[in-house]
């Protein structure tokens, strides 16, 4: 039976996922979209709007953000619950895709070049032996 407890555990991961993945993708556009061209406020402009802070101190602001995240997740899959192993794995995948596409602030998901073209290789095209 779910419990006031599991659904504030499911609501934690799944902001954490939220906010890795907004995030890590905010950072990742923030250089290639003009002022123009992004009609959404990112991040990044956001945060150095509201704080009057410069570029640099914004980016490390919302790493953190992203790293406090990661440890919302990271305890949210050792804690352990009443939700099924396997509904924990689909979550932290996703998460971790997020963290694959937008890491190291590019955007492979956008932006499809070799990276993505050799890992979707690697997985089906020529797997591993099992």
């Amino acid at each position: 039976m779910a419990t006031k407890e599991v659904f504030d555990w499911v609501l934690k991961i799944i902001k954490g996922t939220s906010t890795i993945i907004r995030v890590m993708d905010d950072m990742a556009l923030h250089k290639i979209l003009s002022k123009k061209e992004d009609m959404l406020h990112r991040s990044v402009e956001c945060y150095m709007k509201q704080h009057g802070v410069s570029e640099q101190h914004a980016y490390l602001e919302l790493n953190k953000r992203v790293e406090n995240a990661w440890k919302d997740v990271n305890h949210g899959c050792l804690r352990p619950t009443a939700i099924p192993m396997h509904l924990l794995s689909c979550v932290l995948n996703f998460t971790l895709n997020g963290n694959f596409m937008y890491g190291g602030r590019k955007d492979i998901f956008t932006n499809v070049g070799d990276t993505l073209n050799d890992h979707i290789t690697s997985l089906f095209v020529d797997p591993l032996p099992i």
